[in-house]
């Protein structure tokens, strides 16, 4: 059965009535960081079994036999699938089947298809539940950035979440890396935080040089495509297109389209910045004052339209490919350089 995220987290941490939880979805950070709440469901000194899809393939049987086994030292168990998919079906259904199984089980499957045949198993099953985990967006992104942070001693302001989120293009895995290597750069501690600045991540946070997405994101509002197209290039090379660019971009032009209307509204573009400064990074302000004098609110409603449909249609299976993606963040860029 399908699980909202509340309830699969308590599920995870109180296991007892569950058989099996399958954890997919896009955001594969997100479903392997909810198979780690199932330690803290099992215990402290629980036993972790890893399996993968593979070997459950060549022993259908072995799932059940581990979620049935009991522990050499007579403790808690718990097992856990990674990566997961439909060559685990038979050994899904011998679970299911299996008269008893003590030890919970959670398979992490990564983007399965509506037809799959283990999803459609796990959905119509009592015993199991089922979550998809989409990598965060907007605020939710910035919220996530924020807790992240408190776990590892820090604290940040929303401006700076924003950035970090930005920069990791919602990845929690790399979000995570890069706080911890923040927390240790200023030997932070949780029990008690620190606050951190621009500064600090500058020097060494998520948007340092060669992952920033800044640069693409001023070139898009700005119209200079010649920018643009080297960014993309470099951005490629480093194993960055499609959503994450959409994304990125899609925040500058949702903050444009809002702080236009207020403009249109009356006030003056200089007042508008003053009163949203503080939840703008400074070194974005002066391209951001810019492009608000540049932009109109109606070509602002199209850019994001057109983002959300991109993106939409990325995610979809047979959906735009990265080159589609970038074709569209050319037509939004050159869009912006006819306007004066």
């Amino acid at each position: 059965m399908k699980a909202a995220k509340g309830q699969i987290e308590r599920a995870l941490r109180a296991p007892a009535e569950w058989r099996l939880f399958l954890l997919y979805g896009p955001d594969d950070s997100g479903s392997r960081a909810l198979a780690r709440l199932l330690a803290a469901g099992a215990g402290g000194d629980a036993e972790r079994i890893d399996l993968t899809g593979s070997e459950l393939k060549g022993d259908p049987a072995r799932l059940a036999d581990e979620a049935a086994s009991i522990s050499l030292f007579g403790g808690a168990r718990y097992v856990v699938v990674d990566p997961a998919g439909d060559e685990s079906l038979a050994a899904v259904e011998a679970l299911l089947q299996a008269p008893a199984a003590g030890n919970p089980v959670a398979l992490v499957a990564g983007a399965l298809k509506p037809t799959s045949k283990l999803l459609k198993l796990a959905l119509a099953e009592p015993k199991a539940l089922v979550h998809a985990s989409y990598a965060p967006e907007g605020a939710d992104a910035d919220r996530l950035a924020a807790e992240m942070a408190r776990e590892q001693g820090l604290l940040v302001r929303p401006d700076l979440a924003r950035r970090l989120a930005d920069a990791c293009g919602g990845n929690r895995a790399i979000l995570g890396q890069e706080l911890r290597k923040i927390a240790l750069y200023v030997d932070a501690d949780p029990a008690q935080p620190q606050p951190i600045d621009h500064d600090v991540v500058d020097a060494i946070g998520a948007a340092a040089e060669e992952g920033d997405l800044s640069r693409l994101v001023e070139s898009v509002g700005s119209g200079r495509p010649e920018q643009l197209r080297a960014e993309l290039a470099r951005l490629a090379s480093e194993g960055l297109e499609g959503i994450p660019l959409i994304r990125a971009v899609l925040r500058r032009m949702s903050l444009l389209a809002r702080l236009r209307a207020q403009v249109e509204r009356g006030q003056s573009v200089q007042s508008v910045m003053e009163t949203h400064g503080r939840g703008i990074f400074w070194k974005e302000k002066t391209a951001i004052q810019q492009q608000l004098a540049r932009w109109r609110a109606e070509p602002l409603a199209r850019s994001v339209s057109r983002l959300l449909e991109a993106e939409r249609q990325a995610k979809a299976s047979g959906g735009l490919g990265a080159a589609a993606v970038d074709e569209e963040l050319f037509a939004i860029c050159r869009q912006a350089a006819r306007l004066r």
